[in-house]
């Protein structure tokens, strides 16, 4: 028996909204197989992406916050309605919507003082126009349960993309990077995951700041390619408190945001747009490599998925550090790599409406098995 559900995804990279209609079949915990029937991506016009720009930045006010949130609901609807429309699927058909919403606000927890989390984007919007259940809010129950509600995407990588035969890093390059540690059965290691700290998320806004808006992003890495790092301004990134955290940990845009960047690029304000670039790349990779040598286990193969996973530059250097195992693109596995939050979302909504609680302390922190999501009749 097969059932379909449609994911819906907006990063912290800020670029657009996934949507994957995804047929999984069986009912138990595992599906017994995942098939993407279709996926589309549709880009937030300038103003949306500086709206909610400004909202993440914390500079936009309840009102702001509000409009936001309902805006965001109907752009949400037309991306899965269109998805539907492209793949000549019946809104009948589909179980249930599952959708992230737009993350404005995420803090960890730290000790003794709990974490606090905010995603927009009005389900009751999306239900009203797609006439399908939705499920979302997911992160807000597993704060609850003392985790970081972040990341999520493991369970899809766990169920999905487990390879029994290959220990396995899947490595997400979003606006924030996050890696799934996947180890072969039969060992002693156990399944791991953790934000690794910034994606694409300095080097889009370095970009825009240093290009003056003319480029919102270092195409292909060509700027970083013809810089040069500079290790002082690296060593000072790597001083972070959050890199010296043990998973669980998770981050956002209050930790590599602008509000970190520029003080930054002040600091450096001689240095040449390429190296400052080619800093900020480093970053990525080194902070990328250093997360999978954590894991508890030598991966036999790290997979790249994410948008950053589409600039070569970043990928040439995440190589460099891996000499000894193969890092490839997630769909050499055998997925769509851009698909794959969207996807998560979907099996999370599955997993809802199926009654099933996911366990994911393993990747979050927190106190054991839940039902996450809120559902949203139509």
């Amino acid at each position: 028996m097969s059932d379909l559900y449609l994911g819906l995804m907006s990063g912290t990279s800020l670029d657009g909204i996934d949507a994957a209609v995804v047929e999984f079949e069986g009912r138990a915990h595992r599906p017994s197989d995942a098939r993407l029937v279709a996926f589309r991506t549709d880009p937030y016009d300038p103003d949306m992406a500086s709206r909610l720009s400004d909202a993440v930045g914390g500079r936009a006010g309840a009102a702001e916050l509000c409009d936001l949130g309902f805006g965001l609901g109907e752009r949400f609807a037309a991306s899965a309605l269109a998805v539907l429309d492209e793949a000549g699927v019946d809104p009948a058909r589909v179980s249930a919507i599952g959708s992230h919403g737009q993350t404005v606000w995420h803090r960890p927890p730290a000790g003794r003082n709990p974490g606090a989390t905010l995603q927009i984007g009005e389900s009751a919007v999306i239900a009203e126009r797609t006439g399908i259940d939705v499920i979302a809010d997911f992160r807000v129950r597993d704060v609850a349960a003392g985790g970081h509600g972040a990341p999520l995407t493991p369970l899809f990588d766990l169920l999905v993309l487990s390879d029994p035969e290959s220990g396995r890093a899947i490595q997400n390059i979003g606006g924030m990077a996050n890696v799934t540690g996947l180890p072969r059965s039969g060992g002693e290691a156990r399944p791991t995951a953790f934000d690794t700290g910034p994606g694409v998320a300095l080097l889009d806004a370095a970009t825009r700041r240093l290009t003056g808006g003319r480029q919102s992003f270092d195409r292909d890495g060509r700027l970083a390619a013809a810089g040069t790092v500079i290790e002082e301004g690296l060593a000072a990134w790597l001083r972070l408190p959050f890199f010296a955290e043990p998973p669980p940990r998770s981050t956002g845009r209050e930790t590599f945001g602008e509000a970190a960047l520029l003080p930054w690029l002040e600091a450096h304000a001689e240095a040449r747009p390429e190296d400052l670039l080619a800093t900020l790349t480093e970053l990525t990779a080194r902070s990328v490599a250093e997360s999978c040598r954590a894991l508890g286990f030598p991966p036999d193969e790290i997979l790249l998925c994410g948008g950053g996973a589409r600039n070569p530059e970043l990928v040439r250097r995440i190589r460099a550090h891996f000499p000894g195992a193969p890092v490839r693109l997630l769909e050499e596995a055998g997925w769509n790599g851009d698909a794959r939050e969207a996807a998560a979302f979907a099996l999370l909504a599955r997993q809802h409406l199926l009654g099933l609680p996911v366990d994911l302390g393993w990747a979050t922190g927190s106190r054991g098995p839940r039902l996450l999501g809120k559902r949203t009749p139509a």
